[in-house]
């Protein structure tokens, strides 16, 4: 079972971290190629390309000028360490022993903009570039058409390396889309977390996001590998749904009590 989730827009690049190994991201040639593009984006056009604060816009600048290779645990961080926000919050990395580290550097994978797919102990530089965010490039006139299938094949790569062809979608539609999901190898797997609220179970953003980071903490720390297993998923007051779900889309329902 391959898990994959969004990357975060908040960053943590001061805390301390313990990891039993770092690894360099598959796709730097390309990242690079990136930089270059975006080093060209003054404060002012970052502002408006991304729709950022003048405070953001102008860190993003100099944290573009600042990326350089190769990349060391003095000038980068693992990935799993380094992202910060509603998902990262529920998963807890901080809870993980270093045989539950290893584990996710093999099942889970982090989609980006910037770095195309990390794995957890991937050392990444701080950035900000949205998977939607539309920049012409080589390759065509957004993030998507610039990672093409490269992506796609890197995870199919991994499926294969681990005999597997369940993929656990946790990531959001915007950076889940840069898989070309008719090419992906794999049955794919995507669970819905609903809130109670105002009469009805509807998803609610922040509550569906921290959901998503505990369903990838629960498959990584009990070694979870068939997909009927996810209905076992009961954290935080979540129950599966057998009335609203199908075979790939687990449902799962919180009402307060």
């Amino acid at each position: 079972m391959l898990i994959v989730i969004s990357p975060a827009k908040t960053l943590d690049l001061e805390s301390k971290y313990k990891s039993p190994l770092t690894t360099r991201p598959e796709f730097l040639p390309d990242s690079g190629k990136l930089i270059k593009i975006m080093r060209e984006y003054s404060a002012q056009d970052l502002k408006q390309l991304m729709n950022t604060s003048d405070a953001i816009s102008t860190l993003n600048v100099e944290r573009f000028k600042k990326w350089k290779t190769p990349f060391s645990e003095t000038n980068a961080r693992p990935a799993i360490f380094t992202f910060k926000g509603d998902v990262y919050t529920g998963l807890e990395v901080e809870s993980f022993s270093s045989a539950d580290l290893k584990y996710a550097q093999d099942h889970l994978r982090i989609l980006s903009g910037l770095y195309g797919a990390l794995k957890p102990l991937d050392l990444m530089q701080a950035y900000r570039l949205e998977m939607g965010t539309s920049i012409s490039n080589e390759r065509g006139k957004n993030l998507y058409e610039f990672w093409g299938d490269k992506v796609t094949d890197a995870i199919n790569r991994d499926m294969s390396a681990l005999k597997d062809d369940t993929l656990v979608n946790l990531a959001s539609n915007e950076y889940f889309s840069v898989l070309n999901k008719k090419s992906v190898q794999a049955n794919i797997v995507t669970p819905v977390f609903k809130d109670y609220s105002n009469g009805k179970y509807r998803v609610i953003s922040f509550y569906a996001k921290k959901a998503r980071g505990k369903m990838a903490a629960w498959i990584i720390q009990n070694r979870v590998s068939k997909p009927g297993a996810l209905a076992d998923f009961a954290i935080d007051g979540y129950r599966y749904s057998s009335a609203e779900s199908s075979p790939d889309k687990p449902v799962f329902l919180r009402k307060p009590k």
